[in-house]
C-alpha cells in the first residue's frame, strides 16, 4: 500500500502542541522539521506531504494546526538535502500562483532531489485579500483556472525533449535548440510563450496530487492527479469514492493503476488498548473547547456558541449546505445520524478533521488498514500524526513495521523516485507524443 506522512509539525490533533514534549517552541525552524523528515525516511515512507494556507487567520483564531509556518517549496527543498529517497510533496494553489514560476520551482525541486518532487494542486477558497482580491472567485471559475493551469505547467515541463541536453564541448552547444520548443499558450487565464528555461527533470513531470471531493474536484482529480488524497471515515462510502475516481480516470483515457487513492487516517497507538485509550483521553484533555466551538461556528457557517457542550446539537443548526463542502457533510451526518453532542463534535473535528481515525494497538490498527486496502476502499493511507514528535514516532516505529511484517509495505526502498515508489509511468516530452 502507498503510505505518506501528512507533515503537520504542530500535530494533526488540534491543540496537541500544548502537550509536554511537543517542541512547539521550535515551530517554523529547521531542526524540528528535519528530524521529522528523517523519522519518515527511516520508516521508508513513500513521501512527506506539506499542506499550506496563505492567510494568518488560523493563527489569529488560536488554531496553529493548519498554518503556513513551513512554506512548502522552501521546506521541501531543505528536506531534499537532508533526505535521500523519500518523496517530497509541496502544496501550491492555482488560484494565486503563476504556472511559469511554479513550473520552474517544482522542476528545480525534482532535479535537486533526484526525482522525488510532487505537487499538491489546490484551488483556494480563502486568502484572496493577500493577493489584491476583494472576494474569491466562484468555485467553478477557480476550477476552470486550475484545469488551464495544469495544461500550461505540464506543457512547460514537457517543452524540453529528454535528449535536449547534448553537452557538446566541441561545437559549443550545451542544449540542442531543435529539441526545445515554445508552448505558445493563450487561454482564458494565462498567456505563456515558453519554453521552460530549465532542463527536463528526472521524473519528466513532478507527481501531481489533488484532494478535491466536490463534483468539480473529482473531475479535476480524475483528469490530472497521479494520486488523490481523500477524507473518508466510512468504509462503504470510501469504496464508492474509490470506484468513482477509478471510473472517471478511465473516462479520461487513463489506466486505473496510474491514479492512487490515498485515504487519511489518524492512529492513536498504544502497546495495549488501555494505553491507546489513555492517550486518546490525554489528547482530548488539551482541547480548548471555547475556541473549538468558535472554529466550528466559523467553518460550518452556523452559530453554536449558545449550546451546552454536553447536549445534542439540534439538527436545525446543521442544515444541508453544499457551499460548506464534503467534510461538512461528514460532520453533519454525525449530528443527524449519531446524535453527537457539541463536545463530541468539537472532539471529532479536533481529532480527525473528518478523516478515518483509530484508537488501538499497532496490530489492531494495521488490521483495519489492511481490511480497507483489500476491500478496495483505497490504495494506501496518508498518516496523520496526532501529536508531534511522539505520535509520529509511534507510527513510524510501531505501525509501519507491523504493516511491513505482514507484507503490505516495504522494508527497504527499491527505487529512488516518487514515481518508482508508486509504480507510476514516466510521461514523455513534447517530441515523444506519450502522455499518462
Amino acid at each position: 500500500m502507498a503510505l505518506t506522512a501528512f507533515m503537520l509539525a504542530p500535530g494533526y490533533y488540534t491543540d496537541s502542541w500544548r502537550m509536554e514534549g511537543s517542541r512547539s517552541e521550535e515551530l517554523a525552524y529547521i531542526d524540528l522539521i528535519r528530524d521529522l523528515g528523517a523519522m519518515c525516511e527511516k520508516a521508508k515512507l513513500d513521501a512527506i506531504f506539506i499542506a499550506d494556507v496563505v492567510t494568518a487567520k488560523p493563527i489569529l483564531e488560536a488554531n496553529i494546526k493548519f498554518t503556513g509556518l513551513y512554506e512548502p517549496i522552501t521546506t521541501c527543498s531543505m528536506l531534499a538535502a537532508t533526505t535521500k529517497n523519500i518523496g517530497l510533496i509541496a502544496t501550491s494553489s492555482t488560484s494565486f500562483s503563476n504556472p511559469f514560476v511554479l513550473g520552474r520551482q517544482l522542476s528545480g525541486l525534482d532535479s535537486l532531489s533526484g526525482g522525488r518532487a510532487g505537487w499538491n494542486l489546490v484551488t483556494s477558497g480563502d486568502g484572496g485579500e493577500n493577493f489584491g482580491l476583494d472576494e474569491m472567485p466562484l468555485p467553478e471559475d477557480r476550477y476552470r483556472k486550475a484545469n488551464e493551469f495544469f495544461d500550461v505547467i505540464t506543457s512547460l515541463w514537457d517543452s524540453w525533449s529528454d535528449e535536449a541536453v547534448i553537452n557538446n564541448r566541441a561545437t559549443g552547444w550545451w542544449a540542442d535548440p531543435e529539441k526545445i520548443h515554445a508552448i505558445d499558450h493563450e487561454g482564458e487565464f494565462f498567456k505563456v510563450k515558453g519554453p521552460l528555461n530549465m532542463r527536463r527533470s528526472p521524473q519528466g513531470r513532478p507527481v501531481v496530487v489533488q484532494a478535491g471531493s466536490s463534483p468539480a474536484g473529482i473531475e479535476l482529480g480524475a483528469r490530472v492527479g497521479d494520486a488523490i488524497y481523500t477524507a473518508q471515515p466510512e468504509k462503504g462510502r470510501a469504496i464508492e469514492f474509490y470506484d468513482l475516481i477509478k471510473a472517471k480516470a478511465v473516462e479520461n483515457g487513463r489506466r486505473e493503476d496510474q491514479i492512487k487513492v490515498i485515504a487519511g487516517i489518524l492512529p492513536i497507538l498504544g502497546d495495549t488498548m488501555e494505553e491507546a485509550e489513555a492517550l486518546a483521553t490525554k489528547l482530548a484533555d488539551h482541547i480548548n473547547f471555547e475556541q473549538g466551538v468558535k472554529q466550528l461556528s466559523r467553518s460550518f457557517r452556523t452559530d453554536l456558541s449558545d449550546l451546552e457542550l454536553d447536549a445534542p446539537v439540534p439538527h436545525d443548526r446543521m442544515p444541508e449546505n453544499p457551499k460548506n463542502g464534503s467534510r461538512y457533510e461528514i460532520f453533519r451526518r454525525r449530528v443527524i445520524e449519531d446524535g453527537y453532542t457539541l463536545r463530541e463534535l468539537v472532539i471529532e473535528a479536533a481529532r480527525s478533521g473528518a478523516h478515518l481515525w483509530a484508537v488501538g494497538t499497532p496490530e489492531s490498527v494495521a488490521d483495519m488498514m489492511i481490511e480497507w486496502f483489500e476491500d478496495g476502499a483505497c490504495d494506501g493511507f496518508s498518516l496523520n500524526s496526532p501529536f508531534m514528535p511522539g505520535g509520529l514516532a509511534l507510527i513510524c516505529e510501531k505501525l509501519v513495521p507491523e504493516l511491513a511484517r505482514r507484507g503490505y509495505f516495504r522494508t527497504e526502498y527499491e527505487g529512488s523516485t516518487l514515481r518508482e515508489h508508486w509504480g507510476l509511468d514516466r510521461p514523455g516530452a513534447w517530441d515523444t507524443k506519450v502522455s499518462v
